[in-house]
């Protein structure tokens, strides 16, 4: 983290919100934020605002059915004024678009990468992901919020006797976050001001124990180079442990 506080000492960057470089948004998790589903979770990062739910059914596709192991999917969607000006939802167009398809895949990756399915037998969980509003980073909101919503689900299941230990069904914890180099800056957590002119766009997503499952990072206008790379991860690093503990903190209550 020497990058970090280094570059916080050379350079004092405006943001539009008033942050600090490596200071995230504000991050409330609200769950039960439903009462149907298994685990219903609100996560707000600034201006983004994600609801997911997690849907727990014995048994699995039929692709798995024999295997003893259980299956985690995700799917990823936007309401139709989450943003400024209003999308058709992908229904009504009659196809899912790619970056939709991208994200779901996303999402169901990263909470794959923390189950034990052998331990979670043949059933599933499917988690939905569906954005009220988007200000930048609603794929690593999703994420985030995502691992609250499938913890929930997985206790509801240990509960009503469906699987024998929640805690032994989930390996590590995850969480995903956005950083990208501004101006020649990098910085962390990005809303859709600065993600759109972003010359450098990363999101990584990273689990408890300090590992990642996904890094995407996309260059705009020039090319990223490795001490730049370097201070991004830091950046992603830090903003992950807090997000992780605002999990810990949510799931606790």
């Amino acid at each position: 983290m020497a990058q970090i506080k280094d570059m916080l000492e050379s350079v004092k960057p405006i943001r539009v919100d008033g942050r600090d470089v490596d200071e995230l948004r504000p991050v409330h998790i609200t769950r039960k934020f439903t009462d149907v589903p298994e685990g219903s979770v609100l996560i707000e990062c600034g201006n983004t605002r994600v609801m997911c739910t997690a849907t727990f059914t014995v048994g699995v596709p039929r692709w798995r059915r024999d295997s003893g192991l259980g299956w985690v999917t995700a799917e990823y969607s936007m309401l139709p004024r989450a943003t400024a000006e209003r999308t058709d939802r992908e229904s009504v167009r009659g196809k899912i678009g790619g970056r939709t398809h991208e994200i779901s895949r996303l999402i169901g990756r990263c909470l794959r990468g923390v189950v034990d399915m052998k331990a979670m037998g043949e059933c599933q969980i499917q988690i939905d992901c569906d954005v009220l509003q988007a200000d930048g980073g609603t794929r690593t909101a999703s994420v985030t919020g995502a691992y609250v919503a499938l913890v929930d689900a997985l206790h509801w299941a240990e509960k009503n006797g469906h699987i024998r230990s929640a805690a032994n069904v989930i390996k590590d914890s995850i969480s995903a976050v956005s950083v990208g180099v501004i101006n020649g800056t990098p910085m962390l957590d990005l809303p859709y001001v600065e993600d759109s002119q972003a010359m450098t766009d990363m999101n990584v997503a990273m689990t408890g124990s300090g590992t990642f499952i996904e890094i995407q990072g996309t260059a705009e206008h020039r090319p990223f180079n490795r001490d730049e790379l370097n201070t991004l991860l830091d950046l992603a690093t830090k903003g992950n442990r807090e997000l992780q503990a605002a999990q810990k903190a949510a799931l606790a209550k």
